[in-house]
């Protein structure tokens, strides 16, 4: 059967009047994507043209505030020592505990109190008060604040521990700092100072040379996330630079065998404070500064305040008796008379307005100079000066010069802080005053003040000006000496040579009031001082200040000490009982430390009186 066709079909015959179906044009559409891509490619660069040109400065400044962490780099401060190296003054290592307040905002720490829970975590091992270190955390505005300084390594330890358990403390770090310690605890603190809680120095050297101990601070700039530095990041670091070390001329051990016999009389005797200064008498170099009572630059929170200044050189008060040297001096540089010249001494001598006595009552003394001063006469130190002018107020202008020239009224010239005393110009003395000062009131000095005198006679009548410091050595270990200090001569070298064999009869002579000054195997020179006291509450006269001053080997003098303690109120209140033996003790070990051996030479004898009719022997006057 053959295969059937099946039909083929037609295409449909299309409608005359029915429409062509055309695609619409694709280029309007391409034009209007590529408009709308160009605007917003154009917004892009406009946006990136204002950020990286425009406004690049501001972005980047605010990415370096939230990244970059500012420190300041202590500079390590310098070291004291006295003049043979050991430490007085140096540094151990400690941390400033700081924190980055941004850092405790919400934003950043995640937590809305943060400042309030670190504080609360912080303040019993810091010792500080939890309201005040919240205060500090609180400020975002801050990128820096310190809220404590110098604690332990261990308890920047102990923080660390926190902060690994606790995320809101992230934004506490430790400073590298160094903590000023004082190995000899109260030794010397009056003269040293200390250094306050902002790390300046307070008081003594410290205070006074603090711009050559502090050095200068440099400073860290690193990059921080999360409270943690980046080391890969880097960094700016401007190092900072040592203080420089400084050398005193003071011997430890003297100042310590100064300081406990001071100590142990002021306590002995119920005083209310005391100084004792040691000076080398041909160079001027004080060995020791004393001060009773002190205290601790190591802690001076539960120190007396009235102890905390170096009151040998700020406490001014009358002299009294030990003040006769300078009187004597004049006398003998103006040739108004000579150690053998006869004075009669009366129980009571009438003076302007006032009747004068000595410390005893006594029968009419029969004296020579040397024996005025050997009994500390009153009397006859008034009877002695006058002979300086044809009249009264020729006699004080005379005398006032030579106080002056022996440093009374003026600044040491040490370098620390100081009251100069009170030396009144001779046409302002009063009636009391033209009398009085001559003996030592009616005028005021300090303790160096009085030391740099004695040491004057000792050095052959130069007056050498007193100094604390022997130079300084920066990080580099060269050394600056110190300048030289400045000489004058004050009187002749027979006059202080004469003058000193009279100091030797106060102390060598039966009849002296220092006798409890003697040494055995050296020869000593010195005075006694007993004075009215000057209450600095009251400004009237209330108690005694007590004093000795004198140098040894009184034939070739090495070492001035003296003494001076301020109401003493148990035992005796004369300068020969209460600093008679602190001299002793102060000076037998200032020579032996120094090896300074015995002359061998015996003392003078000068007469300290003479038999009524017996001719006294004058020397023609200056004048």
């Amino acid at each position: 059967m053959s295969e059937r066709r099946r039909p083929v079909p037609r295409p449909a015959q299309r409608d005359a009047g029915a429409q062509r179906l055309r695609l619409a044009a694709a280029r309007p559409r391409l034009r209007l994507v590529s408009v709308g891509l160009t605007l917003v490619m154009l917004v892009f660069t406009v946006r990136l043209l204002q950020v990286q040109a425009v406004d690049a400065s501001e972005f980047s400044d605010k990415a370096k505030l939230n990244r970059y962490v500012p420190i300041e780099l202590a500079a390590e401060r310098g070291r004291i020592t006295d003049r043979d190296g050991t430490l007085l003054a140096t540094n151990v290592d400690a941390y400033d505990i700081t924190a980055d307040p941004l850092l405790f905002t919400p934003e950043q720490s995640g937590t809305k109190d943060a400042p309030k829970r670190a504080a609360e975590k912080l303040a019993p091992v810091l010792g500080k008060d939890a309201a005040e270190l919240e205060k500090k955390l609180a400020a975002p505005k801050s990128r820096y604040v310190r809220l404590a300084r110098q604690q332990t390594p261990q308890t920047w330890k102990h923080i660390k521990k926190m902060k690994e358990k606790t995320t809101y403390l992230a934004g506490v770090f430790a400073e590298e700092q160094a903590k000023r310690v004082y190995p000899n605890g109260d030794l010397a603190a009056g003269m040293l100072g200390w250094v306050n809680a902002e790390g300046k120095g307070g008081g003594g050297v410290e205070g006074t040379l603090n711009k050559t101990l502090s050095g200068k601070d440099g400073k860290l700039v690193y990059a921080q996330s999360a409270g943690r530095r980046i080391p890969t990041a880097g960094s700016r670091e401007v190092p900072p630079e040592p203080g420089d070390d400084v050398e005193l001329t003071i011997d430890r051990d003297i100042q310590w065998a100064a300081q406990d016999a001071l100590s142990q009389q002021v306590k002995k005797s119920n005083a209310e404070r005391g100084y004792v200064v040691v000076q080398d008498t041909r160079t001027g170099q004080i060995l020791a500064l004393a001060n009773a009572p002190g205290f601790d630059p190591n802690d001076i929170s539960g120190s007396r305040s009235d102890a905390l200044g170096n009151a040998a050189l700020t406490d001014v008060y009358e002299p009294g008796s030990v003040n006769k040297v300078i009187s004597m001096s004049a006398v003998l540089e103006e040739g108004a008379a000579v150690p053998s010249t006869h004075v009669t001494v009366p129980n009571t001598l009438q003076r302007a307005d006032r009747v004068f006595h000595d410390d005893v009552d006594h029968p009419t003394w029969y004296l020579t100079l040397n024996g005025v001063l050997a009994k500390s006469s009153n009397i006859g130190t008034i009877l002695a000066t006058e002979q300086l002018g044809d009249s009264q107020p020729e006699a004080n202008q005379v005398l006032h010069s030579y106080l002056r020239k022996f440093g009374l009224g003026a600044e040491t010239g040490l370098g620390l802080p100081e009251s100069p005393g009170l030396l009144a110009k001779p046409k302002d003395w009063n009636a009391s005053q033209q009398y009085t000062i001559p003996f030592g009131q009616g005028l005021s000095l300090n303790a160096v003040q009085a030391a740099s005198v004695y040491s004057t006679i000792a050095n052959g009548g130069i007056r050498v000006q007193p100094s604390l410091i022997r130079g300084s050595k920066g990080p580099d270990g060269h050394f600056t000496e110190s300048g030289e200090p400045k000489q004058r001569r004050v009187v002749s070298e027979k006059t202080a040579k004469t003058v000193s064999k009279m100091l030797e009869s106060v102390v060598d002579d039966e009849e002296g009031t220092g006798v409890l000054a003697r040494m055995p195997g050296y020869r000593a020179a010195g005075k006694t001082g007993t004075s009215n006291r000057v209450d600095p509450d009251t400004g009237r006269y209330n108690g005694y200040t007590a004093s000795f001053a004198g140098f040894a080997p009184a034939d070739k003098p090495r070492v001035t000490v003296y003494c001076a303690v301020q109401d003493p109120k148990k035992g005796s209140y004369f300068g020969g009982q209460v600093c008679g033996p602190v001299y002793k003790k102060v000076m037998e070990f200032a020579l032996k430390t120094l090896q300074v051996p015995p002359t061998g030479a015996k003392p003078p004898r000068l007469p300290v009186t003479f038999e009524p009719g017996e001719k006294s022997e004058k020397s023609g006057k200056k004048r």
